[in-house]
């Protein structure tokens, strides 16, 4: 750790993680310059070291008796475990030295063993899922009865506030293993094996004799890590091990006054990476006492809609605007062709291991290789999309949020969703969503401006009225009131008669669904997020419902919008003359920029753009990069208005 952090009034400290990469390193005993693969090199002959011994002690403990001991926080004396997993394994008395007459410092014990004990902890969650599920096993595992899920969660600590999905996927697993093997299986110990070891060096289990951090004195946008390597693979003595310096150039998001921590090394492509930790201090955010929110709703083409709301002294509460939205349909299109395209690399792989499974064949197992491959690549792919989606969508979601002066963002937790009864694409579609990573993103972003993130319940907040709480009907298009559709909401009552979006009136109830129950807001203990959990809509008892029509056309929310006749065919464009040029009467040719001026992209192909050029002060952006600008060119949003925006009522 290098430097100290001093809190104010109002300000906390808070732990992040930012990635950078090992180019070279020199050696302190021969002073010779390490190049990047030479250094990668050494670290991953130490990494190998390490993981031999995770893997052999993780091997040895892998079992329900010893995996609960340790989850149980306590030795045998009765005196509760350190919280460093390195010093609790100690304090049991599970050793574990290397193999092979290799000559290792504690330090490096140190790490395997930190390494060890993470992996045997997070197992513990994980056995008493499994130890629940198994023990309430339902007669159809497909389908449970409503009593069969009361049973299940009964038996599973914490599992009423579980999410079904979790217990489902458990469900399957079981069930695919009990086909597999012609029984069920006794816990997650049979069920999952032993785990495999990743290579890493956990550098924060070791102190100053094998690992310093040291941050640059004339530039702080650079560190000095100072660690132990061996010299080579099998080293027999201390001398094998010596000290080499490396110089880490810091990500712009790491504020210069932070205080760094020791990273995690990984070897990854050839190069060594390092995920730095480092501690700063950021606004405290709170969970009550919030004026001003941003509700944020889930969509499957329109990613995310939000918008702000103001809760007044009197308990009246108004929308501030009509909102915005985060559409990035051609990057959710790209990321399914992509899932379709491995899902047919996996179909051909799993042929190709059928048929090396009853006769060998050389040829058949270089393809498997090369199908392989190709989906690791694809995979990566994917990842990285999903990966840059979630970090645009967060940062939109958090400009949305400083723009109009909130203090707490609230999103609709749909952890349990389960997408069904719409086709098979549309449920693959809606449940390969990036919900997940975009949450655990505005989490992160949020933290650093002191706006609490807070999930509620997702409970008709697109079925009923932002403003009287009735049961809305859904249609087509504004202009077709009529015509039974998904995307446009009319409220029946004819006091009200609200109509739009449906996604607009989503985000105004999940935002003033937090604000009527703030007292209701908690800390889940297993995430350590603010959540609202059960809730009763104060106004629903008071709002003036209208009964709704029992007509057919009406399929409000029962399933995607029925198909229509396919339109006649487009008449074709008349071929353009040869002697008429392309950019007469003002036009130009499609696809080429006009040549009396250069104008950056907007984020939205409608929005002027200086509307996306006000400057902003929040977190680090790329040179030249706009307010609200998606990073995709099929990724579009709607820019943070800064100016004063007027006030209707919404509840």
């Amino acid at each position: 750790m290098s430097g100290k952090l001093r809190l104010g009034e109002g300000e906390t400290a808070r732990t992040a993680c930012a990635r950078a990469v090992l180019r070279t390193g020199v050696d302190e005993a021969t002073g010779e310059v390490l190049s990047q693969t030479v250094l990668a090199q050494r670290v991953g002959w130490c990494a190998d070291l390490v993981a031999g011994m995770v893997a052999a002690l993780v091997g040895e403990r892998w079992n329900r008796v010893d995996v609960g001991v340790l989850a149980g926080g306590v030795d045998a004396g009765g005196r509760r475990l350190p919280s460093n997993a390195w010093m609790a394994l100690r304090r049991l008395g599970w050793a574990v030295v290397p193999s092979g007459g290799v000559r290792v410092n504690d330090r490096v014990v140190r790490m395997a063993q930190e390494q060890a004990g993470r992996a045997l902890r997070s197992a513990a969650w994980r056995a008493d899922v499994t130890a629940g599920v198994l023990a309430a096993w339902p007669d159809d595992p497909r389908k449970r009865t409503p009593a069969e899920w009361d049973q299940v969660r009964a038996s599973i600590p914490g599992g009423e506030y579980l999410p079904s999905n979790i217990i489902k996927g458990r469900t399957r697993q079981a069930a695919t293993f009990a086909k597999a093997n012609g029984h069920l299986p006794v816990d997650v110990f049979e069920l999952e094996g032993v785990p495999r070891t990743p290579r890493m060096l956990l550098l924060a289990a070791c102190d100053r004799q094998q690992a310093i951090i040291e941050r640059c004195d004339t530039d702080p946008g650079r560190a000095l890590l100072r660690l132990q390597l061996p010299s080579r693979p099998d080293p027999q003595t201390y001398r094998d091990w010596t000290w080499v310096e490396c110089q880490i150039t810091l990500p712009p998001t790491v504020p210069a006054a932070a205080v760094l921590h020791l990273p995690t090394l990984r070897i990854t492509g050839g190069q060594v990476r390092a995920d730095v930790a480092y501690t700063h201090v950021v606004p405290k955010a709170r969970a009550t006492g919030h004026s001003v929110a941003v509700g944020v709703d889930w969509g499957l083409n329109t990613l995310l809609s939000a918008g702000a709301l103001r809760l007044g002294k009197d308990g009246r509460i108004t929308a501030l605007g009509a909102g915005g939205q985060f559409r990035a349909a051609g990057v959710l299109a790209k990321q399914h062709r992509l899932r379709r395209h491995s899902e047919r690399l996996h179909a051909k792989a799993d042929q190709y291991a059928r048929l090396l499974g009853g006769r060998p064949d050389e040829h058949v197992r270089a393809k498997h290789e090369v199908l392989a491959g190709e989906i690791r690549h694809v995979s990566t792919r994917r990842q990285n999309l999903n990966t840059a989606l979630a970090w645009a969508a967060a940062r939109w979601t958090v400009d949305q949020a400083i723009a109009a002066r909130a203090s707490v963002i609230y999103l609709e937790d749909l952890r349990s969703m389960e997408a069904k009864g719409m086709g098979h694409s549309l449920n693959t579609r809606l449940s390969q969503q990036v919900r997940g990573k975009i949450t655990d993103r505005i989490r992160h972003l949020a933290a650093e401006h002191g706006i609490a993130v807070v999930t509620v319940p997702a409970r008709n907040t697109s079925k009923h009225c932002p403003q009287c709480l009735a049961p809305l009907q859904h249609r087509k298009a504004p202009d077709r009131p009529t015509t039974p559709g998904w995307k446009w909401a009319i409220c029946p009552n004819q006091s009200c008669r609200w109509q739009g979006d449906r996604d607009h009136g989503a985000w105004r109830r999940i935002a003033a669904r937090g604000l009527t129950h703030l007292a209701k807001t908690v800390t889940d203990k297993t995430t350590g997020a603010l959540v609202i959990r059960t809730v009763v809509d104060e106004l629903e008892a008071g709002a003036v419902i209208t009964p709704r029509r029992a007509s057919r056309e009406d399929r409000s929310k029962t399933g995607p919008t029925r198909h229509e006749p396919p339109r006649p065919a487009p008449r074709r464009r008349r071929a353009p003359s040869p002697t008429r040029p392309h950019n007469r009467a003002g036009k130009r040719p499609e696809g080429h920029a006009p040549t009396d001026r250069k104008l950056p992209r907007a984020a939205h192909r409608h929005q002027d753009v200086n509307t996306i050029s006000t400057p902003t002060t929040t977190g680090h952006r790329p040179r030249g990069a706009a307010l609200g600008a998606g990073f995709h060119l099929h990724a579009h949003a709607t820019p943070p208005r800064w100016e004063t925006i007027p006030e209707t009522p919404s509840d």
